[in-house]
């Protein structure tokens, strides 16, 4: 176990969100909050951790393991989110740390969960609200992934690390060096944001919102900067923003193919027509559905617009809405909740920024059935499963099983232990959609978790921090980290 190379680099972690944290703090200035102190002492902090872990903890060797990745990964992530819910705290805006940790939790985790209220996420400071929606650009891609895209020394081993933090039942290459990989996503990445920005100030949002929401939607997070959400902008901004959603739950290899110009290799992935097969369906659907079923959706141009939106939504795992703040989607028909809870299951592709058990993962377990009934029809004969060309070996389809044994243990878990929760008003459709929401890193639940999570005790909220953490690192780094076997030097 190489414990140092793990220290140095949860240091340069700490350096880089540092760094991260000028970005706000100078808008504060700008904008003169007073909420700027807030972030220079977490600066300072997080600077003074980082140093120490960076300088005196240089590793001997660069050499390390996927066991090493893994702890990497983990520390990370709670490293950034426990730092992060420092100027909520220090600013009192979110005096209860608890409640700081769960809303930063779930911005970096991209869930877009709140413990807000309309009338507070409002009259927040402007610097608080970018820091708030800038977790979850900075966690859509991955953090230890920005910190490879912008640092020296990543060797070819930082693969381990790759592979620990994006999404995904496997992750390859697009060119070989990690670094490299790492640089390519975030350009692709940028860019992306970039146009979003650009395409929703055009539509006539104003500037400081279109820059919140293009990052919500990089990141398929979702916070929102206005109690009813995205249900007060144009349709125009409504349709770019559903456009982007989508795009955001493709496996980002398929843009670098395009932009390489082989449109073949992009355009024959198994996994990109099934995920456009699973919004057209459910977008027909929930739009005949409610078209006219609801006083927003009389027309059927209204019906396709909300239904496209919620779709692109819960499948993208954003968890931004249109509907308006008088309702909520509690009020939607029940088909439509039923498609929209499938599809908080099924997510965006590998490779994404999307949650969820990802479009390939459900197209693996789907093959897995499959040959399962093959085997049991005709067990001489032998039956290959294939994806994207490849032959799929056996070792790759127990871990999907295995990832989804898992995954719904974990699901399973965390909704118990929501039950245990003595609040007014939760029910089991609350505690079943907050549960499956928080590990799928959505946002939304059904119910009175519906209006958001602050009626949950502090006991509840710290379960659903840790099952949305657990979900974005899909499950095992997390775990890993904290399994004692895991420390032992061998």
């Amino acid at each position: 176990m190489n414990y140092r190379m793990i220290f140095h680099t949860t240091g340069k972690v700490a350096i880089v969100l540092a760094v991260l944290l000028v970005i706000p703090m100078v808008l504060a200035l700008c904008l003169s909050e007073a909420c700027w102190w807030a972030f220079a002492i977490t600066i300072g902090i997080s600077l003074v951790i980082g140093l120490v872990l960076a300088l005196c903890l240089k590793p001997k060797t660069d050499v390390f393991f996927s066991k090493e990745g893994l702890i990497i990964v983990s520390l990370a992530w709670i490293y950034v989110s426990m730092i992060g819910a420092l100027p909520f705290v220090i600013s009192g805006a979110i005096p209860n740390y608890i409640d700081a940790l769960f809303e930063t939790t779930s911005g970096f985790s991209t869930t877009g969960a709140t413990i807000l209220t309309g009338p507070q996420i409002e009259t927040m400071a402007k610097g608080l609200l970018f820091w708030r929606s800038f977790t979850h650009w900075i966690g859509g891609m991955g953090v230890i992934v920005f910190v490879m895209a912008i640092v020296s020394g990543a060797t070819d081993r930082s693969m381990h690390i790759l592979r620990a933090e994006m999404p995904g039942p496997t992750v390859d290459k697009i060119v070989p060096r990690a670094r490299s990989t790492a640089k390519i996503l975030y350009l692709i990445y940028v860019g992306m944001t970039l146009i979003e920005i650009i395409a929703l100030i055009i539509a006539g949002m104003p500037i400081f919102d279109s820059v919140v929401h293009a990052f919500g939607t990089a990141g398929t997070g979702g916070f929102g900067i206005k109690a009813d959400s995205i249900a007060s902008y144009s349709a125009a901004c409504q349709w770019i923003i559903t456009v982007f959603m989508i795009l955001f739950g493709v496996n980002f290899n398929v843009f670098y193919l395009l932009i390489m110009r082989k449109f073949r290799s992009a355009f024959s992935s198994r996994e990109l027509w099934i995920y456009g097969g699973i919004i057209v369906v459910s977008v027909t659907a929930v739009a005949i559905n409610i078209t006219k079923q609801l006083p927003y959706t009389q027309t059927a141009g209204d019906g396709i617009r909300h239904a496209a939106f919620q779709v692109a939504s819960f499948l993208s795992t954003t968890g931004y809405t249109t509907i308006p703040a008088s309702s909520s989607v509690n009020a939607l028909p029940l088909l439509s909740k039923g498609f929209l809870f499938m599809l908080m299951f099924v997510g965006g592709c590998a490779g994404s920024t999307g949650g969820g058990l990802k479009v390939s993962r459900v197209a693996l377990l789907c093959c897995a059935i499959k040959k399962e009934l093959r085997r049991i029809l005709h067990p001489r004969n032998v039956n290959a499963v294939k994806f994207e060309g490849k032959v799929v070996s056996d070792e790759t389809l127990h871990g999907v099983t295995g990832y989804f044994g898992l995954y719904m243990l974990l699901i399973a878990v965390t909704f118990v232990l929501l039950c245990f929760d003595p609040a007014n008003g939760l029910s089991v459709e609350s505690n079943v959609t907050a549960a499956v929401s928080c590990v799928n890193n959505i946002g939304p639940a059904y119910g009175v978790a519906a209006s958001g999570y602050y009626m949950y005790s502090w006991f509840s909220k710290l379960v659903m921090t840790f099952a949305m953490m657990l979900g974005r690192l899909e499950i095992y780094p997390l775990l890993l980290t904290f399994f004692p076997l895991t420390w032992v030097k061998r």
